[in-house]
């Protein structure tokens, strides 16, 4: 049986808009950042490892690869899971995986033989891709059967700090752990996955639980469907992928670091701690000033200006003005997210939340792993600068052409009325509409 939404305690308790004053929120709130920060130290070192040991900036993108291919392989059965069983504990074996992986890292890729351990290393990298594959639906997921509709866009804001905070203070640690020791360095993140797991296993469960419908492959579909009729959502996650597919340059940071910028481990660690300082501000600014009109604008100039910071980056030769750029493109994605991922959880029905995130995250998925491999492979045939600069560009082009093929991102205002009208009062937004036989 999946989990079900969260509950107030009688029939007559208010329901607080504020997350963490739900017990099971603050566990998974914790687990989140300690498993996003074992990522973050965990991905600084693999990239430099190997980066150090080939100077071949395509296996930087292949690395992003190798962990997405699983996503979009298995999206059919992530989402499924994630809507059958149960999503606390999906989410605690997907990061014990996750710790086995980064133990096989650290013995290949700090043993004598670490230059013949590279391809190895990649077959853990996919394992490692398919935990990832199983936690994003479910992540995604529970944080709906943690809290009511009211209490969602705080929760998502919580969340993106969440990640935004490791991404911070995750890739710096990363950066100095392995200049002391990359031993210390690859071990430091499964200490960080087996806390996460045993968090994740300490969630009360819901007061509420539901049976899913059996498994047909109507149903596994589902998630499509929904998507493919739902303008917003479709809009939302296509403008999402192109936007950062395009303007992806993480798999270049030990490149720019490097060789560009001319700093070692710890300007990588600044670099990747950059975006990640941008959107952490943003996110404490939107916990106190939530977007309450014109979402939808707020949304697309957000994507302009992320194509424009990810110009300036490609163009710096300075590591401040490189890391200013990091964090405007930072500040200006956590805009974006907030109002895509509030828009997802409050006009997607919990039957199908788990198949929709699932397709969600492969999109997701797609636009940061493909992303990083667009743009290593971009560097390897015409250099790393340009490579980001043609991103950049074509993020802002991709921004205008969605604005005509998508008018109704553009009409987004009250992302505060969606969540009345999810929670069972009156709004005067029309209805969101319901997935193809949703009851």
């Amino acid at each position: 049986m999946s989990d079900a939404p969260a509950v107030p305690a009688s029939p007559t308790a208010e329901p607080s808009p504020a997350a963490f004053s739900y017990p099971g929120f603050r566990l998974y709130w914790a687990a989140r950042f300690l498993a996003a920060f074992g990522i973050q130290v965990l991905s600084v070192s693999v990239a430099w490892q190997i980066y150090d040991l080939t100077h071949d900036p395509f296996l930087l993108g292949l690395v992003g690869l190798v962990q997405f291919l699983p996503s979009l392989l298995l999206v059919l059965v992530t989402g499924t899971v994630a809507d059958r069983y149960n999503r606390r504990r999906i989410m605690a074996v997907a990061l014990l995986v996750q710790a086995a992986c980064a133990a096989a890292m650290l013995a290949l890729l700090t043993s004598p033989d670490a230059a013949r351990n590279v391809w190895p290393a990649f077959i853990v990298l996919a394992v490692n891709g398919t935990a990832r594959a199983f936690i994003g639906p479910v992540v995604q997921s529970l944080v709906s059967n943690l809290v009511p509709p009211i209490a969602l866009p705080s929760a998502i804001a919580f969340n993106s700090s969440s990640f935004q905070l490791a991404t911070i203070t995750g890739p710096v640690a990363g950066g100095l752990l392995y200049g002391w020791s990359a031993t210390v360095a690859f071990a430091t993140p499964i200490a960080f996955f087996l806390a996460a797991a045993a968090m994740a296993l300490a969630i009360p469960k819901p007061l509420q639980r539901t049976v899913p419908p059996p498994v047909t492959p109507d149903s596994l579909l589902a998630g499509f469907r929904f998507i493919w009729h739902n303008p917003i959502v479709l809009g939302a996650m296509s403008l999402d992928l192109v936007a950062v597919l395009l303007g992806g340059a993480t798999a270049l940071l030990p490149v720019f670091a490097r060789d560009v910028l001319e700093t070692g481990p710890w300007g990588l660690g600044l670099l990747r701690s950059a975006s990640g300082i941008g959107a952490l501000s943003v996110s404490i600014w939107l916990m106190r000033r939530p977007i309450r009109d014109h979402a939808g604008k707020a949304m697309l100039a957000a994507v302009i200006l992320f194509g424009i910071a990810i110009t300036v980056f490609g163009l710096s030769r300075s590591v401040w003005l490189s890391v200013g750029a990091l964090a405007v493109m930072g500040g200006a994605d956590m805009i974006s997210v907030f109002v895509r991922q509030t828009l997802i959880q409050l006009h997607t029905p919990d039957e199908v939340r788990g198949r929709v995130n699932a397709v969600n995250m492969t999109f997701i998925g797609a636009s940061n792993e493909l992303g990083e491999f667009r743009a290593g492979s971009m560097a390897a045939l015409i250099g790393a600068v340009p490579a980001v600069v043609f991103g950049g560009v074509g993020t802002i082009a991709a921004v205008l052409a969605w604005m005509r093929l998508f008018p109704q991102l553009k009409a987004i205002r009250h992302l505060d009325r969606v969540v009345l009208e999810r929670h069972g009062q009156p709004a005067p937004s029309a209805p969101s509409p319901k997935p193809p036989g949703a009851s």
